[in-house]
């Protein structure tokens, strides 16, 4: 039986089992349409309809803060007051501003919890899906490539190339890992970034990786939609991943390599040299000289791949070899390269380090990339025409972060627990001082003194539980918090997380949803759909 019986009994719509056809007329087949998460999402936002304001944008950014649950919000608005000289509490980050405010759940159709795969691949297709896979509906089985076919999803930005508009995909992860991928890719499992991570039944059964589905876009595109005449690629698209698209030869390292041999593939080719022979209008960079030499007013096409794997934390970014843009430069120069074509363009910006930040223990890293992020929306903001662009700032899940105690205001976030009227340390039962962040979950305890890199915890052993911090300095960008439960990595958390919108049709985001309905908001306020449709003869 379907494990569509487990979506909510309020919807009860049959589905069909058509397959994603080549050269369909319609740009969205009609499982996808008839699927019980897309028709509930799409009456969520036809609901909300009372709004007598501009409902129509020409462009869409779309920022996904991966892992940025409410309590890491919160707990960077203050850090970031605290950096500006303030008591904390006080400060806004620049999305705090926007004038609409909704939930989402973010439970996958198979997990309580989620995973950011299966969170993106709803958000851009309008269907929730299982844990681990990527622009296919929850029909699949994860690892099978013989179950994707029929149950390929159609995203925004596809749609967006369909109507005509640029497309742009921006991350701070690796550009193949599963927030980005779900934008462009349809995969059994996000494991398989490239060739040497599929098993060998599913390479020859036809499944391609993820970096391959990335070049090939175009084309793939191309096959399915042959009427498609306004199609013309992604435009621009920058992160980390470079290992993903190269050979396993040491022939074909960056200058900025760290490994001994750089690329993973092995099916020796070269991914972005393949990218240039089909982008001769384009400029494939890899570090902070080649991405300031952009001239986004000649530049097509951008393809920049500034690390081996994923980019470096925002507070670490100064050690990278060769340089590296940061979010808010790669967002800008974007935009500026979007931005000169009529028919408008979609964005999508990731922040994937604030994920790894907490998976690492460190609320430093987690809240400084938080930090930038909010920089990215407000440079957006600032450069963008307002009247013509939705911008929607949100998470894919949150973590098991926790602002605890009964700190007085303006106590340094990343310190320890300061009581009202005091000016000591406050001890727990056990005689100990506590700080005001913490995890139920992860590794634990670090002392590391002055380290940016957050990653540098999973060479040391695990160290979760109580600790005496009295003479520990909490506040350095080393210091790991402690976390009650000793595991390998800390854990995705299962609540709710925020939607911020901007721009025309920004009152759609409102009350608690499910987190599929931000697809149906865009593809309504920017038509998509309907604009896809009619660029194929519908």
């Amino acid at each position: 039986m379907s494990k569509k019986i487990l979506i909510a009994s309020a919807v009860s719509l049959a589905i069909s089992t058509s397959a994603f056809a080549v050269g369909a007329a319609k740009p969205i087949p009609d499982y996808q349409l008839d699927n019980p998460w897309f028709t509930a999402g799409k009456a969520n936002v036809s609901a909300k309809d009372y709004f007598s304001g501009k409902t129509k944008a020409k462009n869409v950014i779309l920022f996904v803060g991966d892992g940025m649950g409410v309590s890491t919000v919160t707990a960077a608005r203050i850090l970031e007051g605290q950096m500006k000289g303030m008591l904390g509490e006080e400060n806004n980050l620049s999305f705090d501003l926007f004038p609409f405010t909704g939930l989402a759940k973010t439970y996958n159709v198979d997990a309580q919890t989620p995973d950011s795969a299966g969170t993106m691949t709803a958000m851009m297709t309008g269907v929730k899906t299982d844990v681990g896979v990527i622009g296919v509906d929850e029909d699949i089985v994860r690892g099978d490539c013989s179950t994707v076919a029929g149950n390929e999803l159609v995203t925004a930005l596809e749609l967006s190339e369909l109507a005509g508009k640029s497309t742009g995909v921006i991350s701070t992860a690796r550009i193949t890992h599963a927030t980005p991928a779900a934008t462009y890719a349809k995969s059994a499992d996000r494991n398989w970034e490239d060739i040497s991570d599929m098993p060998t039944d599913a390479v020859n059964a036809g499944c391609k990786d993820i970096a391959l589905q990335l070049i090939e876009f175009e084309a793939d595109m191309k096959s399915r939609y042959p009427g498609a005449k306004k199609l013309n690629g992604i435009e621009v698209v920058m992160g980390g991943g470079r290992r993903h698209f190269l050979p396993k030869d040491v022939a074909f390292n960056s200058p900025d390599a760290v490994s001994e041999i750089e690329g993973d593939r092995t099916d020796g080719r070269d991914l972005t040299a393949e990218w240039e022979s089909v982008n001769p209008n384009g400029v494939y960079v890899y570090d902070q000289a080649g991405f300031d030499a952009i001239n986004p007013n000649k530049t097509k096409r951008v393809f920049g791949l500034f690390n081996e794997s994923h980019m470096q934390y925002e507070a670490d970014r100064h050690n990278d070899i060769a340089g590296e843009p940061s979010l808010s430069e790669m967002t800008s120069k974007a935009i500026d390269v979007l931005d000169n074509n009529k028919r408008g363009y979609f964005l999508m910006v990731e922040s994937g380090r604030i994920d790894h930040g907490h998976h690492a223990g460190s609320a430093y890293n987690a809240l400084t990339d938080t930090i930038e992020f909010a920089k990215a929306v407000k440079a957006a903001v600032e450069s963008v025409d307002m009247s013509k662009t939705l911008i929607l700032v949100t998470a894919d899940h949150s973590h098991v972060f926790t602002i605890a105690g009964y700190p007085k205001r303006g106590n340094p976030i990343l310190g320890k627990v300061v009581s009202v009227g005091s000016d000591v340390p406050a001890t727990a039962a056990d005689g100990l001082p506590y700080t005001t962040l913490g995890y139920t979950n992860g590794r634990g305890f670090r002392d590391l003194g002055n380290e940016t890199d957050a990653d540098a915890s999973y060479g040391l052993p695990i160290d979760a539980g109580r600790m005496d911090l009295t003479s520990v300095d909490t506040e350095t960008s080393g210091f790991h918090q402690e976390a009650l439960i000793p595991l390998g990595s800390e854990t995705h958390a299962g609540e709710d997380i925020a939607i911020y919108g901007k721009g025309p049709g920004a009152h759609y985001v409102s009350g608690t949803n499910e987190q599929s309905v931000i697809f149906h908001i865009m593809d309504r306020v920017a038509r998509l759909a309907k604009k896809a449709g009619a660029a194929l003869g519908n």
